[in-house]
């Protein structure tokens, strides 16, 4: 079980926001294709995520690229393919990959899904819900004490976006999401688009659900655009595509949680319908004035230290 706080390689908490973790504030998705274009352009303050799955080969473009962007910026490594919710044994090969690219990369942030995505032989292209049930915790449970014993270090688990629900759930995915949190020592990975998403599909509130999410437990933030469709019935659905600019909604809902929590490392995802560099910086960008005005509020909102209060050294 792991109780450290998360930390970036300088040893500086991630929540707070000073010189040295302000390169871990404000990231977006890290595409080879783009490698060049971030090279030219000479940006700073910024990390870079990559899933963890396209570089565990040896060899090759990915990794050269992946070297390249190590060099010059912190990253976080974001698994897909672990299926930590499901039934079985974790595939101890995969694993092992894992873990190796985590050590050879030293990353700043390392997380998955909460989600399923094999049974048996089969692999499936998607990232599959759960029931949340006290037998699909214990085994979340078992499967996130033995990533992080792989890793050796916390893990952030994603909150998945989700287009059915199970009656047999017996909690909350928040109060789910705590209790995994509470026993394994994880932080959490808070995905706004995908609080959105699920609630637009399901009709709840995403506000109330942000309301009752465990704020103290997230290391990192997630923004993605969503693409809108009908289902057989005529009804709006969201589905977490990660092809578009971040939506208005989930722009608003962003800032009116980072107003409560203060600074949190954010990143701007975008894996397909890739965009011209200076698209996806923007974006990036946008983030980081949104963490600085943050910063700065909260600053002007701390008290004045008493005379003869000692500032340490």
């Amino acid at each position: 079980m792991y109780h450290s706080p998360i930390v970036t390689p300088d040893g500086v908490h991630c929540r707070s926001f000073s010189t040295g973790a302000a390169r871990l504030l404000a990231g977006v998705s890290f595409k080879h294709e783009h490698l060049g274009a971030i090279q030219d352009d000479g940006l700073v303050d910024a990390f870079f995520e990559v899933h963890a799955e396209n570089y565990m080969g040896a060899g090759g473009l990915p990794q050269r690229a992946l070297e390249a962007i190590r060099r010059d910026y912190l990253l976080s490594i974001h698994g897909v393919c672990m299926s930590i919710g499901g039934p079985q044994a974790l595939d101890p090969l995969h694993l092992r990959r894992f873990a190796d690219l985590v050590r050879r990369c030293e990353p700043a942030l390392v997380s998955e899904h909460l989600a399923w995505s094999s049974y048996g032989n089969t692999f499936y292209n998607d990232l599959l819900p759960l029931p949340y049930t006290t037998q699909t915790l214990q085994t979340v449970c078992a499967h996130v004490d033995q990533v992080q014993s792989a890793i050796k270090r916390p893990l952030l688990i994603e909150n998945p976006a989700t287009y059915i629900q199970f009656a047999c759930s017996d909690m909350s995915e928040t109060g789910f999401l705590l209790e995994v949190a509470r026993r394994t020592g994880c932080g959490l990975l808070l995905d706004i688009n995908n609080v959105y998403v699920s609630a637009t599909n399901h009709g709840f509130s995403a506000q109330a659900y942000l309301a009752d999410f465990p704020l103290d437990r997230i290391g990192q933030i997630h923004l993605a655009g969503h693409s809108v469709q009908e289902d057989d019935e005529g009804q709006l659905l969201l589905i977490d595509s990660h092809d578009s600019e971040v939506s208005p909604a989930v722009w608003d809902l962003y800032a009116n949680l980072i107003a409560r929590t203060g600074p949190i490392p954010t990143l701007i995802e975008w894996d397909s319908k890739l965009p011209a560099w200076p698209v996806l910086k923007a974006q990036g960008l946008r983030v980081r004035e949104f963490l600085i005005g943050c910063a700065a509020r909260v600053a002007d909102a701390s008290p004045e230290p008493r005379e003869g209060v000692g500032h340490g050294v």
